[in-house]
């Protein structure tokens, strides 16, 4: 792995070549270095040897004089030559001096004749090979001039460079595997490093909570070190608080009483809330990505966010979705822009019960001027009539002044019932909630409509199970009892029944029944009795004395005091209210 590492390859590969460069400028240098030493050595050697046998020259010339140079040749290991003041050579220790040409032009005799030394290296004619030559100037028989020459083939200043050069090559080996094998260690060691910090770097990433890098040494690499130590830091700290906003974001919208949908320019859902997905009775979760056409199919929110998307401007409008079971939202719609993102965010806001109570308060007005209008108009035109000359009839003015009455009665009851649904939806409580008792309760209800029933011929029949106490207003109790019994009494028939029941039911709670067998409420009415001012047969409730709001009283009291009201009816064979209330804890069925 680590030699497939393109850094190690170039660590390792600049290494080599500056070990390399290295010691071939080494190289180079010892080996001219040694080559100039080993020079200077035999010149050296050969001038203490010219010196010494300056001296030891004979006197006898001829024959003598090559002998001498044989046997001086032979002593000091190198070419001896006897040069005399004209150039001619007198002895020589390897060559016959009767071939010789002139030496007077050589310059290291020159140099000799100038400054009593002289040396060169240079190719020799006579001898056919490179030489290194020193002479030196002597007096001979008194007569200056004489030149004594020795001479030594390069070869040998060439093999002694040779060896040192041998022993540099061999230093310079043992030298570069040492580096190489240091360069090695010194690459792997980075390269791993370098891996640790690009691994460390690729998960700090995927994984912002991981430990602090080992920083190592305090070079470049350890500064890395540290540097990704500060940016995870500083990441994790990041992720941390996008997670909280992240977390906070989606309490928010899971808690909103909103339906919020998020898509993105090609109409796919990024995000919905819970809220939205139960507005449109899905149970799954909508995957991300998702078609909004999978989503949702009501072709006015697609046209929506389609708008929001190509204008760009934010929109508002009211919906009706067929996919919500036709409920209503008021559908605010707005463009999300980023630099490389375009979506649209709509949020939905459930109007449906707005609009049924706007609709509920539009009924109710009309209504109330409705109600108001009968009996303001009856009292108006009896006053006007009694004004006009009926007061002096004594047949009729009496019977004018009861009518007057009684529709004053009328508006008096209707102001009362709506003063009573007032203080009851503002949710204020009239008195200091108090245990009651059902039976109470029912008793004062029976004994108020009983002289009613008597008059319609209609019989109060109470079964009576339990002595159960409930907790609320008594007075608002039996005003909703009162107003169930003398419904069942005023939409009975002569020799009707009306049966009252209290009783625990299976679930704890007070159960009272009141049931009736008169004329019954048919089954298209009977979801909307407990709205105000809805009547089943609006003439008889009228002649009857009755406002229209007594069940919208019931069903406010019994809900105020944690129950509920139900209607059971049939045309014909009576009708059945029941309340269900929570009791006191601990009681039983008497």
């Amino acid at each position: 792995m680590t030699l497939r590492s393109p850094i190690f390859r170039k660590l390792l590969g600049s290494a080599i070549v500056l070990v390399g460069v290295t010691l071939f400028a080494l190289d180079f240098y010892l080996t001219r270095y040694t080559a100039q030493r080993e020079v200077e050595s035999t010149r050296l050697r050969l001038a203490t040897a010219a010196r010494i046998l300056a001296g030891e020259i004979p006197d006898a010339p001829g024959a003598n004089l090559e002998n001498w140079a044989m046997t001086a040749g032979a002593r000091a290991h190198a070419r001896v030559t006897l040069i005399n003041p004209g150039g001619v050579v007198e002895a020589d220790s390897q060559h016959d001096p009767e071939t010789m040409e002139n030496h007077s032009g050589r310059p290291e005799i020159r140099e000799a004749i100038s400054r009593g030394m002289g040396s060169s290296i240079r190719h020799s004619a006579t001898l056919d090979r490179d030489l290194c030559y020193l002479a030196i100037s002597f007096p001979y028989h008194g007569e200056p001039g004489f030149v004594l020459r020795l001479a030594v083939p390069l070869e040998d200043v060439q093999a002694s460079v040779a060896a040192v050069r041998r022993r540099i090559l061999a230093a310079s080996v043992v030298a570069a595997l040492i580096a190489l094998a240091f360069a090695y260690f010194f690459s792997d060691s980075h390269t791993r490093r370098i891996a640790r910090l690009r691994a460390f770097a690729e998960d700090l990433v995927h994984n912002p909570t991981l430990r602090a890098l080992d920083v190592g040494s305090n070079d470049e690499l350890g500064a890395l070190a540290q540097s990704l130590n500060r940016a995870s830091t500083q990441l994790r700290e990041l992720v941390e608080r996008l997670n909280v906003e992240s977390a906070r974001r989606e309490a928010i919208l899971a808690g909103m009483a909103e339906g919020v949908l998020a898509v993105n320019q090609e109409l796919r859902v990024t995000f919905c809330n819970d809220f939205f997905l139960r507005a449109l009775g899905r149970t799954t979760p909508a995957t991300e990505n998702m078609p909004l056409v999978e989503l949702i199919r009501d072709p006015e929110l697609r046209g929506l966010l389609e708008r929001v998307l190509s204008s760009g401007a934010p929109l508002k409008e009211r919906v009706q979705l067929a996919s919500a079971e036709g409920r209503t939202f008021e559908v605010q719609a707005a463009p999300l822009i980023a630099p490389s993102y375009r979506g649209a965010i709509a949020i939905l806001h459930d109007i449906t019960d707005l609009e049924r109570l706007e609709r509920v308060r539009r009924d109710f007005v009309a209504n109330v001027s409705h109600e108001l209008r009968t009996p303001l108009t009856a009292i108006r035109g009896y006053a006007e009539t009694l004004l006009e000359g009926a007061l002096e009839d004594s047949e009729n003015n009496r019977k004018f002044l009861e009518i007057i009455k009684a529709h004053s009665i009328r508006l008096n009851n209707i102001a009362s019932d709506l003063l009573t649904l007032s203080e009851l939806e503002s949710g204020k409580p009239a008195a200091e909630p108090e245990w009651v008792s059902v039976n109470a309760a029912l008793k004062a209800a029976l004994h108020t409509v009983e002289s009613e029933a008597r008059l319609r011929d209609v019989s109060l029949v109470w079964e009576e199970r339990t002595d159960a106490q409930v907790r609320g207003d008594r007075t608002r109790l039996e005003q909703a009892l009162i107003n169930l019994l003398d419904n069942a009494v005023k939409f009975n028939r002569p020799g009707g029944k009306v049966r009252v029941e209290t009783s625990l039911g299976p679930d704890g709670k007070v159960r009272i029944v009141v049931a009736d067998n008169g004329i019954g409420i048919p089954s298209d009415d009977l979801g909307r009795i407990f709205e105000r001012f809805y009547r089943v047969d609006k003439a008889r409730s009228r002649e009857m004395g009755g406002t229209g709001l007594g069940l919208s009283i019931v069903k406010h009291v019994v809900e105020r005091m944690g129950g509920s009201v139900t209607a059971e009816s049939q045309i014909g064979k009576g009708s059945t209210f029941t309340l269900l209330l929570p009791p006191r804890v601990g009681q039983t069925v008497s």
